[in-house]
């Protein structure tokens, strides 16, 4: 292997994709998108060649890799723990527009939608080539490791649907009662030769959701409410981009390339949910698109209607059906509510073995684990803040606390790394990972570092939401001139004199977060009372354990 290969390692959305690439499901795609296939699909929903395809298909690199790469190199992409997966042949490198983007895609540039800041928060590089696996059986082998067992290659779920009837079911939530009825239902219009598949989405979601594992065990839960004989569940290791009724569509293609010859489409796919309006795009928007491209689909669309419980009936019908009884239903925001209250959930909403399931798995937002972000210029104020809040918390949340301040994290985690932007962004990575592992197991993260650079703490939160934590971006917004005057290293002079080179705020740029959850400035307010704004803002989203 030569030294001088370049390497990504892949994020788990870029993982994700990757294994789609090579293992057929993203047909007829064998790499990642070029400028041309890119700027077709944003315009018209189809590749250069005519083929109907509605997401973009990219990997994304820092300014530093991407100049770094010419057309024909070789780029090794690296699972997280450093083991390559696959080659890359570069076709070329380029600079998208993110913004038109998710514009085109998610109709929308509001941060607010999930898919949207992602998007916006990439790194500023597309590459495009052809992907192949690194070695022969170096899919199958990192398969074996990352995925549950119950995960099928495209062509193993060909074969076992030759000649019959396949419906495909995607879902990124656990299956409660209304879908097993709508499946089954489904199910029998087919016929008795019909077989259903179980085909969740397996790869990061949308932050909040309930982790795969879990919903793994809730899937399994679930199975013998089907005859076994008609029922196959094979997990699909998709990262979902929440897009709506064009995501609707890509999911569609994905299962036809399974081998299924029925999808089924809700009403409301793959949509995030609007934080006001309850949804981001109109009711059964994605079934009428795929109702649009039906004829080259390559297979059917089962639009279902909305169901919901007839008491009278103690049953899941349509809505349509209901005749003027009276419905039931349990919004998944109050699912929630009742989960982290530990309150009764009916039984006609979800069975008892899943219901025991979320249980185990659901945290409330009090009891997950929390990073709290603090950003801004040197002498700003955060590690004062931070240093405050810790003491706060210990004495009014059970959860235990790590102080992870960027002077002391320089030292030890980071020794060794510069001030260059790669070294910068590698720093605020490695805090990101830390974080990311204390909110996993329920703790309190708070960080104290400059980090200057949007994408870099974009990548951050993206690293604690995988993770089930709870990210606060709080950015200590002191004027420059009162951060300089403060100097209590004596840093602002020796940067001003020219005795250090790129520090920020004076040779090298910080970029201000556009909507953090919260904005202090330290120069108009007493430190205590800018700590009581903070544990205002904490205590009312929800966050805290407090005793007071």
């Amino acid at each position: 292997m030569s030294s001088d290969v370049a390497v990504q390692v892949l994020s788990a959305r870029q993982r994700c994709d990757v294994e789609l690439l090579l293992n057929g499901a993203f047909a007829p795609l064998r790499g990642f998108m070029d400028q041309a296939s890119w700027e077709s699909v944003l315009t018209q929903m189809r590749l250069p060649d005519g083929s109907l395809w509605p997401i973009p298909i990219t990997l994304e690199l820092s300014d530093h890799l991407a100049q770094s790469l010419e057309a024909g190199a070789t780029l090794r992409l690296d699972r997280e723990d450093g083991t390559p997966l696959a080659r890359l042949r570069v076709s070329e490198c380029y600079r998208p527009d993110r913004r038109r983007e998710a514009l085109l895609v998610y109709g929308s540039d509001d941060r607010r939608h999930p898919g949207v800041a992602q998007i916006l928060d990439l790194p500023p590089w597309n590459v495009a080539g052809t992907v192949e696996p690194w070695e022969e059986g170096a899919l199958r082998r990192a398969a074996a490791v990352e995925f549950p067992p119950e995960y099928r290659y495209p062509e193993e779920i060909r074969e076992l649907a030759t000649g019959r009837p396949l419906l495909a079911f995607q879902t990124r939530n656990p299956l409660h009662r209304a879908h097993i009825a709508i499946t089954q239902a489904a199910l029998a219009e087919l016929g008795e030769e019909a077989r259903l598949l179980l085909h969740p989405a397996i790869g990061p979601t949308k932050p909040g959701d309930v982790d795969a594992a879990a919903r793994m065990r809730a899937y399994r839960a679930v199975l013998p409410h089907y005859p076994a004989q008609r029922v196959l569940l094979s997990p699909l290791p998709l990262a979902m981009r929440m897009a709506g009724p064009r995501e609707a569509l890509w999911h569609a293609l994905i299962r036809r390339n399974h081998g299924a010859t029925h999808f089924v489409v809700g009403r409301a796919h793959a949509d995030p949910g609007h934080p006001e309006q309850g949804s981001w795009y109109p009711p059964f928007a994605a079934q009428e698109l795929l109702e649009e491209h039906r004829s080259d689909l390559g297979i059917v669309p089962v639009l279902l209607p909305e169901y919901a419980y007839s008491a009278k009936r103690r049953a899941y019908v349509p809505r349509a059906e209901a005749n003027g009884e009276r419905l039931a239903e349990l919004s998944g925001t109050e699912l929630r509510r009742r989960l982290a209250a530990n309150e009764e959930i009916p039984e006609w909403f979800s069975p008892p073995e899943v219901i025991r399931i979320l249980r185990q798995a659901y945290r409330g937002a009090d009891r997950r684990g929390l990073v709290v972000w603090f950003t801004g210029l040197s002498a700003s104020g955060k590690s004062t803040l931070a240093g405050m809040l810790a003491r706060r918390l210990e004495s009014h949340d059970s959860r235990a606390v790590t102080l992870l301040d960027g002077d002391v994290v320089r030292r030890f985690l980071s020794k060794g790394l510069g001030f260059s932007r790669e070294d910068r962004d590698e720093n605020i990575h490695r805090i990101g990972f830390v974080a990311s592992l204390i909110a996993r197991h329920g703790g309190i993260a708070l960080v104290a570092a400059i980090s200057p650079y949007r994408h870099a703490r974009a990548e951050a939160r993206r690293l604690v939401e995988e993770a089930g934590g709870l990210f606060v971006e709080v950015h200590v917004a002191t004027p420059l001139a009162v951060c300089a005057q403060r100097d209590p290293k004596g840093l602002y002079a020796r940067a001003q004199r020219g005795e250090i080179a790129a520090f920020t705020g004076v040779s090298d740029p910080y970029e201000e977060p556009e909507t953090p959850e919260l904005r202090l400035d330290t120069s108009q307010a007493k430190d205590v009372d800018a700590l009581d704004a903070l544990w205002y803002y904490l205590q009312t989203a929800g966050v805290l354990q407090t005793r007071s």
